[in-house]
């Protein structure tokens, strides 16, 4: 039995490494996660344990899982962090100049990998001694989740209903486009309905389970078919599979254009009057009034705003009001 008084030696970076633990049920993870070595954090598991007189973890099936006692404490482990985070906030001023914070962003694949690029250098920039790291969108990723738990700082995405509990700020608005190879049959002359429907296309998986994107909402309100002969899991591989092939790729000009750059594909206007798409910066309220989760914020929006300046893709000026109040940075 543990002694009340040994929790006296319980700190920060116990109750960090604890709720890891208890998160992620994988030391190797846990480590990865708080920027730490295996052993640094097996050495704290086991002063851990010896505080609790619990295992706190172990192991299962699929490699390990919490005791009892470890799930009950993972809610006041998060609690007692949010709330020293809370504290520290109210007390210190942040400068990014010497934030050694790693910053956790999502993105979906089909944002211009030279954008993600200048994100860095004004980090590198702006905060030195910081990280960024980028996590893809999977479509089992329940991103509002690890918005809510600080796994995420911020996420980009253009669903057309984004969560409504989450905050939101617009970034830019893209026009639909049709991408195909210089020497498609198709090329050089204006697409028709029949011709878009009737071609070979090539889309992307779905980012989120049961969420349609933009481009398959609008084809379904309309009562239209395309005919889709290859799913790919990541935007960046289709431009390459249509060089050897007639499918056509329907997606954002800002995506296309850079693929123009490199490749022997042309852009079409789409026949289809499909909406453009609004990407938006979503995050949750537990980071809203945290200096450094704004500034991040700031820096992401200023960039992406900047990048995506052209007459082509109009940066929107209105806030989008969910239950009537904007969400704005």
């Amino acid at each position: 039995m543990t002694h009340a008084g040994n929790w006296e030696s319980i700190d920060v970076h116990l109750l960090r490494v604890l709720h890891a633990l208890l998160t992620d049920c994988s030391v190797s993870r846990a480590a990865r996660r708080l920027n730490q070595s295996q052993p640094a954090v097996s050495t704290a598991l086991r002063r851990l344990r010896d505080l609790t007189g619990d295992p706190l973890l172990v192991r299962s099936k699929n490699g390990m899982t919490p005791t009892e006692r470890g799930a009950a404490l993972l809610e006041p482990v998060k609690q007692a962090l949010a709330n020293i985070e809370s504290i520290v906030v109210q007390q210190t001023r942040f400068d990014p100049a010497c934030s050694r914070r790693v910053f956790n962003i999502a993105t979906p694949d089909y944002l211009n990998a030279a954008l993600l690029g200048s994100i860095v250098a004004r980090m590198r920039k702006l905060a030195p001694h910081s990280q960024v790291v980028f996590h893809s969108l999977g479509p089992d990723q329940d991103f509002t989740s690890t918005l809510e738990n600080g796994e995420l700082d911020v996420v980009i995405g253009n669903w057309p209903q984004p969560p409504e509990q989450l905050r939101i700020t617009p970034l830019f608005e893209d026009e639909v486009v049709c991408v195909m190879r210089s020497d498609h049959p198709l090329a050089g002359r204006p697409l028709t309905m029949k011709n878009y429907l009737d071609a070979e296309h090539v889309a992307p998986t779905p980012y989120s389970v049961g969420r349609r994107g933009v481009i398959d909402m609008h084809l379904a309100r309309e009562r239209l078919k395309r005919n889709v002969v290859a799913y790919v899991p990541y935007f960046n591989l289709a431009p390459y599979m249509l060089l050897e092939s007639d499918m056509i790729f329907t997606c954002p000009r800002m995506l296309a254009e850079h693929y123009a750059k490199l490749l022997p594909v042309t852009i079409s206007r789409s026949p289809i009057d499909f909406p453009s798409m609004s990407f938006y910066l979503l995050w949750h309220d537990r980071t809203h009034y945290a200096d450094e989760g704004r500034w991040f914020r700031e820096q992401i929006v200023s960039i992406v705003r900047h990048y995506a300046s052209p007459p082509s893709r109009p940066v929107p000026s209105t806030p989008i009001r969910l239950h009537g109040t904007p969400m704005m940075v």
